[in-house]
């Protein structure tokens, strides 16, 4: 078991181009600086100014790790091998990224932190039968690796010890390449390599049915301007996309491509998820940030790669269990650039 004296610190990876700050509380990344085109650094992840106000729950999820299971499980219920299972509502009537106390809310052990040309940081998890609900001990980590210059690198890991269980961890840092307090995202232009969208009720589960995005709103398979179609879905976009046609790197496939026209900035996110969910802070409103920034709707955008939501009670999207012997693996790649 984990010191359970652990406490939440503030630890830096830092490989002279790239600047990111985390703690281990929820695996969060408070702050991460990159080059824009004049050769600045900016502050391209909205948060807070500490690890209290974290721990105080002021933040929307800004930049953590959320499981067992991100996203949404409708009305908080599944069977797994004929056994149900209640989880808390802790977004009525669905319970969201983990329940009430999630990954996100809990202090992480550091069992490995290296700095040097290539930093990283491990952090680790157990997770005990019966937490907020789900089945099955598990054991899980995380480690973020600076692997070169403007690259950062995640790789998340779930075993389970001795019972079947469900796991879908996702990374849910806000983005703004434009720099954290700059307002808006919807100058930001981007790409999406999903051919299709798995749409939703109106209490934000995905129906089961996987849709094309060709001549929909919901289409970004060349890039285009966020501004200029997100009038036409509602609040914003909050969408789980089927990543089905990205070329592959390492592994991994290409997810998606941010460009931020003011800086020049470009993020490049590649995984070996099947979705990703494409957030744009809609729910977002005046939340007191870091340096005294105030963000409102839309002044940043997720993407979160993951298992598609509520997939445990949809038999035709890709499984979510994970099974004694077998090991949950998600890696992340956020390759930054300038063009």
């Amino acid at each position: 078991m984990a010191d359970q004296n652990q406490k939440p610190e503030i630890f830096e990876l830092n490989n002279g181009t790239m600047d990111v700050k985390v703690t281990n509380l929820g695996c969060t990344i408070i702050s991460l600086s990159v080059p824009g085109k004049d050769g600045a650094l900016s502050d391209v992840v909205l948060g807070l100014d500490s690890v209290e106000s974290y721990q105080k729950g002021l933040a929307p999820y800004f930049g953590c790790i959320v499981g067992r299971v991100a996203n949404r499980i409708k009305e908080g219920k599944f069977t797994l091998d004929g056994v149900e299972y209640s989880l808390p509502l802790n977004k009525p009537p669905n319970s969201l990224h983990g329940g009430n106390i999630g990954f996100d809310k809990k202090v992480w052990e550091v069992v490995e932190y290296k700095k040097g040309e290539t930093p990283s940081i491990t952090f680790k998890y157990h997770s005990h039968d019966g937490e907020e609900g789900y089945p099955g001990d598990i054991t899980v980590t995380a480690t973020y690796t600076l692997i070169s210059g403007t690259t950062m690198r995640l790789d998340m890991e779930g075993v389970p010890k001795d019972k079947p269980t469900i796991i879908n961890l996702a990374q849910h840092t806000y983005w703004n390449l434009a720099g954290h307090n700059s307002g808006d995202v919807l100058n930001h232009s981007i790409q999406i390599w999903g051919n299709h969208v798995t749409p939703v009720d109106q209490n934000t589960v995905p129906t089961g049915e996987i849709m094309p995005v060709k001549g929909t709103p919901f289409d970004f398979t060349t890039e285009s301007r966020i501004g200029n179609t997100i009038g036409q879905v509602g609040m914003g976009y909050d969408h789980n996309y089927v990543l089905d046609c990205g070329d592959e790197k390492a592994g991994l496939k290409h997810a998606a491509k941010v460009r931020d026209p003011s800086s020049s900035r470009v993020l490049n996110l590649w995984t070996n998820a099947p979705g990703m969910q494409f957030y744009t802070a809609n729910y977002v409103n005046g939340v007191n940030g870091k340096g005294g920034a105030v963000y409102g709707k839309h002044a940043g955008l997720c993407l979160e790669t993951q298992g598609f939501p509520n997939a445990i009670n949809q038999p035709n999207f890709p499984s979510v269990v994970v099974r004694p012997g077998e090991k949950y693996q998600h890696s992340m790649l956020f390759e930054f650039s300038i063009e």
